[in-house]
């Protein structure tokens, strides 16, 4: 979602006055778009902000830092990074143009949002479909600094996904805070379904979607889903924990068993569906049983992709003052358990994919081993579900499809050899 913020950023740049520059000694401006959402992020921006700041000492005349970490501690940032030309706040991109036009003594020619640079690539992007939160997790911080759901509506996601159709994008990854709550606040009910099947009218090749609350899909979302022909299978559920007291004081809605129900209601529509997810580790209030809880239910559900991380007590949320915080090194220790676990879940879920061929989307070529680099349906652009290693005799274009046979398996990864190019 912030690389959807650096797009429209690197957007207002997009004027004759203005030339990119990838050595950053060369520059004269940079822009870091941060995020705080957890300590390590916090601590991320702090230590980027420090090391930029230093190239002052070369050709660099502005810097400008932007992003969640300067909406959330703004008066703290002007205090401490005297360095920082310009502090722009998430809540004031609207305004950044005439920030930026006043600090360059030039008039930007784009509006926010207006024009937008890919960084990655042309054939993957994500579209926004709405920014912030309505729901109130006892742990995150980001409607803090997001604030409540504010949805996009139908017809401007459709202009969106058209502009990036014409840039040559073939796999959409719709996002959002919380893609199943899309457009309750706009329409007084959820509109991810009908927002799928015009996006599945349009000439792309992979739909995917992410961050889908599960206590709100729905039969019909399900149903709508199974019907469109570019929408992929894959299903990024974050259920945070496997235990009921604990889901209770994270305030997240429904029960271990509503997720298993879910669960058990998306692979009766898709036999070859992926579910996704992420656990919290060491919420305050765990114990090893609710930990054992968890991992129980990992072991029903066997997700196929997993990511965890360790809980970060963040000020001005609720958990932040809850009694019975967990030690550090038990969050740790129990963060490495759980990730083996799920390790032998991937690895037996692979042994059963050799042999089979699955469509591959081609991003890169390694010169130094001789191999390409892909991804499947089961696999999102953002390398936590692994990746498809693929050796070919002959060369392959870097953003076109092929169909991979896999032979073998590393960890989260596939081993594979080209059948054929779709």
């Amino acid at each position: 979602k912030n690389l959807v913020d650096s797009e429209y950023i690197i957007g207002l740049f997009d004027d004759p006055f203005f030339e990119y520059e990838s050595d950053l000694k060369e520059c004269e401006a940079i822009v870091i778009n941060t995020c705080g959402f957890i300590l390590s992020a916090k601590q991320e921006a702090i230590d980027t902000i420090l090391e930029i700041a230093e190239y002052k000492d070369n050709k660099l005349k502005k810097l400008i830092v932007t992003g969640c970490f300067v909406e959330r501690y703004f008066d703290d940032c002007i205090k401490e990074f005297p360095e920082v030309d310009l502090f722009v706040k998430i809540s004031d991109y609207r305004t950044l143009p005439e920030k930026l036009s006043e600090l360059f003594k030039h008039k930007m020619i784009h509006d926010y949002g207006k024009s937008r640079k890919l960084v990655n690539n042309n054939y993957t992007a994500y579209l926004k479909i709405s920014d912030g939160c309505d729901n109130r997790c006892a742990y995150c911080a980001i409607p803090l600094i997001r604030g409540n759901c504010k949805s996009y509506t139908i017809e401007d996601n459709i202009s969106e996904a058209k502009r990036l159709l014409d840039m040559g994008v073939k796999e959409l990854n719709v996002v959002a805070q919380d893609t199943t709550y899309y457009g309750k606040d706009l329409y007084n009910e959820f509109k991810l379904k009908d927002l799928l099947v015009e996006l599945d009218k349009m000439d792309f090749k992979w739909i995917r979607v992410l961050y889908m609350y599960p206590d709100e899909i729905e039969e019909d979302l399900l149903a709508t889903m199974s019907k469109c022909k570019k929408v992929l299978p894959y299903f990024d559920i974050p259920v945070q924990y496997g235990n009921d007291e604990i889901l209770k004081l994270m305030n997240r809605r429904g029960s271990v068993q509503l997720i298993k129900d879910k669960v058990a209601l998306i692979r009766k529509y898709f036999d070859n569906a992926i579910i996704r997810t992420t656990i919290i580790v060491g919420f305050p209030h765990e114990n090893e049983n609710t930990f054992i809880d968890t991992m129980d239910m990992i072991k029903d559900i066997r997700f196929d992709s997993l990511g965890a991380f360790t809980y970060s007590r963040e000020e001005d949320t609720k958990s932040y003052d809850m009694d019975e915080q967990v030690d550090e090194d038990l969050k740790e220790e129990r963060y490495e358990r759980l990730m083996s676990l799920q390790q032998s879940i991937v690895d037996e879920n692979n042994e059963h994919r050799i042999g089979k061929t699955y469509e591959t989307l081609i991003e890169r070529y390694e010169s130094l081993f001789d191999r390409y680099v892909g991804r499947t349906y089961m696999s999102a652009p953002d390398g936590i579900d692994g990746v498809v290693y693929i050796k070919s005799d002959d060369e392959l274009k870097i953003g076109e499809f092929y169909d991979v046979k896999i032979t073998d398996y590393k960890n989260y990864d596939l081993i594979g050899i080209i059948e054929k190019k779709r």
